[in-house]
């Protein structure tokens, strides 16, 4: 019996329309030896993460330096797809880039992009696994803009400043807005080292914005019959208490 190869489903990914027809001929002249379809392009990583989550890719062929979303922050987004595709990275030489993705052995495509290269990418990401979000993580100082879920099928954006506190419970981490609540499955540390001018740590497993601080109060437990701090932020009735160790906050900010 012979099997069939299904062809390598493609998606590009590139604020420049002159960028996104050259890739896509250079697919074309790749299809003549490996085969491969181009299933759709977008201009940034919003528009991306939107149609990618309404239709399936092999790989995504993503320009790292973009407008409203870089192609990282779109690496780690599109990992919360239930099957996340590979992606392969554009980009003008970029020493930091580079450098990075050469230390963690990911492939990246120089511009001008070779049709050499590519070939060799596309041949390789058939039987390549998808980044993980640590490695993604690992590659850039720069904190993401939103944080993500996925939920009913699509990827969901949550602007990360219009979060005002991530509590972890359990396996989770609550992600409240002023009229939502999120869960995520992140871990608390690495998102206070990630986000750490926008939150600063009042329990050991609350973190608050700090520009959202509206004010502070002593509350009397009613177990324990002891006073102790709590934090209101704006836009919220809730009180959030604040452990002993991080009290220091209360002169802090107060």
């Amino acid at each position: 019996m012979t099997i069939v190869e299904l062809p390598l489903t493609v998606f590009v990914v590139d604020d420049e329309p002159p960028a996104r027809n050259r890739i896509k001929e250079l697919l074309g002249d790749c299809s003549d030896q490996l085969p491969l379809e181009v299933v759709g392009e977008a201009g940034n990583g919003r528009e991306a993460l939107a149609k990618l989550s309404e239709i399936s890719a092999d790989v995504v062929l993503v320009d790292i330096r973009m407008p409203q979303m870089d192609g990282i922050e779109l690496a780690k987004h599109l990992n919360k797809l239930p099957k996340p595709p590979v992606v392969i990275f554009t980009t003008a030489y970029d020493s930091y880039a580079i450098k990075a993705f050469e230390l963690h052995a990911i492939d990246y495509l120089l511009k001008p992009i070779r049709l050499g290269r590519l070939f060799d990418a596309l041949s390789h990401a058939r039987t390549a696994v998808p980044l993980r979000t640590e490695e993604l993580r690992e590659l850039t100082p720069e904190p993401r803009k939103n944080l993500s879920i996925h939920e009913r099928g699509k990827v969901h954006l949550i602007p990360i400043q219009e979060v005002l506190y991530l509590r972890a419970e359990l396996k989770y981490v609550t992600v409240r807005t002023v009229q939502h609540e999120y869960l995520i499955e992140e871990p608390l540390t690495a998102l206070e080292k990630e986000f750490a001018t926008r939150f600063i740590r009042i329990h050991r497993n609350c973190l608050v914005a700090k520009d959202e601080i509206a004010g502070f109060e002593k509350v009397t437990g009613e177990e324990d019959g002891e006073t102790h701090w709590t934090v209101r932020l704006k836009g919220l009735s809730e009180m959030l208490p604040i452990s002993r160790r991080q009290q220091f906050i209360v002169k802090e900010f107060g």
